[in-house]
């Protein structure tokens, strides 16, 4: 998820997506230590997409 796209969504949207998100890393990862990923950058570039999610959230938090 892009940047833009984050801030197009709604609060609601977000927080589902956060935990969704949070999910399906963990299961990634998971996945990844019992046998390796065809691609290991998609672990990095979930984790990119909570930490743009935990952003937006903490800024709108402070913004209100």
């Amino acid at each position: 998820m892009k940047q833009t796209e984050v801030k197009g969504l709604s609060i609601e949207e977000l927080n589902e997506k956060l935990t969704s998100f949070k999910k399906e890393l963990s299961e990634m990862k998971m996945t990844h230590a019992i046998s390796p990923i065809e691609n290991p950058m998609q672990i990095k570039n979930l984790r990119k997409t909570i930490a743009r999610i935990n952003t937006e959230l903490t800024v709108r938090s402070i913004q209100q």
